[in-house]
């Protein structure tokens, strides 16, 4: 019937025109400056950026093989799905070992493009840990993975069965509480497992506490991670609601910056504080969850084996579902993306206004390009599909618009404060 088969693509066309929306609606309207053209040759050597390509885009290369080895399994399991699926007895248990089943044999399917990957990163200075860490890591990892997509496959069944046409709308609260939950909970549950956090003490600590008092905002705790063990790359960031907030910076950013560099992180992680960038993301999730939704479920529809004897799905509609929800996910994080960007450009024009250092600013990006071995200017269609943040060559524009502002102002404060 012509409505059924105009359902599918209208389902999705809903779905990218409600995040594409959302993301309108909610990106900063002021408060970032429009950063000025410049070059990266101006700010990096023909080597720093001949080193960077060869590094990340052979990495992007790779990243993409993982994306199609896990379409590809998942693509296989929907075409076949294991009998035992079928057969099962009891359809949420089965539903809860099949998710974790699905989890470890992408991880495993992955792992050596992986390990390639890593192994790439180790040749650049990147890496610093051991194989036997990295293999301790990726087997907690995965078995975390496991039980969430356990849990998730688990509940998912539960839906289906419970609503046949409408289970979407409840799984879509369901993404949104665990994306709540999650935020809240990483900072003291799964982020330990991997890294050890102290309090951050000292002149940068005295740092934050004045920089927090000026921009009004309470900060949470402030804390420092031993990023070092395993990699040479330097970062900040926010974690946390409620309770659980914080700002987390990478030992090595302490290490290897100078001071004036990490206040401008400093005040850069602060904006995100400022503004509530985390539950402001929460809100833009609890926007596109019911149309992703409901654009996954026409998609499992149309992938998943016909229900059984009752009517309702059994767990041989897993696979569909994973896969529809993969597929979903990737088109509404590329719009999503656009909006972090956006709200990454705020922070960057906030910490610029806070501190008033445009020269640090600059010199910071360049510096975090060199360490983490970044591209400073990459491909267009790289940024728009996977950027989250700004490029760096444009960072540092916007560095050089803002000293250029600057200057302007106080130029024109001294004509007029003339004779």
């Amino acid at each position: 019937m012509l409505r059924e088969r105009l359902r599918l693509p209208a389902a999705v066309v809903a779905a990218v025109l409600v995040a594409e929306v959302a993301v309108l609606v909610m990106q900063p309207r002021d408060g970032v400056v429009e950063p000025a053209p410049v070059r990266a040759q101006s700010y990096f050597s023909a080597g720093e950026l001949q080193r960077a390509r060869d590094f990340r885009r052979p990495q992007l290369a790779l990243l993409g093989v993982t994306f199609i080895i896990e379409a590809g399994v998942l693509i296989a399991l929907v075409a076949r799905p294991p009998r035992r699926l079928r057969e099962a007895r009891r359809p949420v248990l089965t539903a809860a070992a099949a998710g974790a089943g699905i989890a470890v044999t992408l991880d495993v399917a992955t792992l050596p493009v992986r390990a390639v990957m890593r192994e790439r990163a180790i040749d650049v200075g990147l890496v610093t840990q051991s194989w036997a860490g990295w293999a301790q890591d990726v087997a907690v990892s995965g078995a975390i993975g496991a039980a969430i997509a356990a849990a998730g496959a688990a509940g998912a069944m539960a839906l289906i069965r419970r609503f046949p046409r409408r289970w979407w709308l409840p799984a879509s609260g369901v993404v949104v509480a665990y994306g709540v939950v999650s935020i809240y909970l990483a900072p003291v549950v799964l982020d330990p497992l991997f890294n050890r956090f102290t309090d951050l003490k000292g002149p940068v600590r005295d740092d934050v506490i004045a920089l927090a008092e000026e921009a009004g905002v309470d900060v949470g705790e402030v804390q420092v991670i031993d990023a070092s063990r395993r990699t040479t790359a330097a970062n900040a960031y926010v974690a946390g609601l409620g309770s659980t907030k914080r700002v987390v910076l990478y030992d090595t950013l302490l290490e290897e910056f100078e001071p004036e560099e990490i206040r401008l992180v400093i005040a850069h992680e602060l904006a995100h504080q400022h503004y509530n960038d985390l539950p402001r993301g929460l809100l833009y999730l609890a926007i596109v969850a019911p149309f992703g939704m409901f654009a996954a479920a026409q998609l499992t529809r149309r992938l998943a084996p016909e229900p059984g004897e009752d009517g309702r799905a059994g767990p041989d509609a897993l696979p569909a579902l994973a896969l529809s929800v993969v597929a979903v996910a990737a088109v509404i994080g590329v719009i999503s993306n656009q909006l972090s960007r956006s709200v990454e450009a705020r922070a960057d024009t906030y910490a610029l206004e806070l501190t008033g250092e445009a020269a640090p600013f600059i010199a910071f990006e360049q510096r975090i390009a060199r360490q983490n071995v970044s591209d400073p200017d990459p491909p267009d269609v790289v940024t728009f599909l996977l950027g989250t943040h700004p490029p760096i060559i444009e960072r540092i524009g916007a560095g050089v618009a803002y000293s250029r502002s600057a200057n302007a102002r106080s130029a024109a404060g001294s004509r007029h404060g003339g004779p």
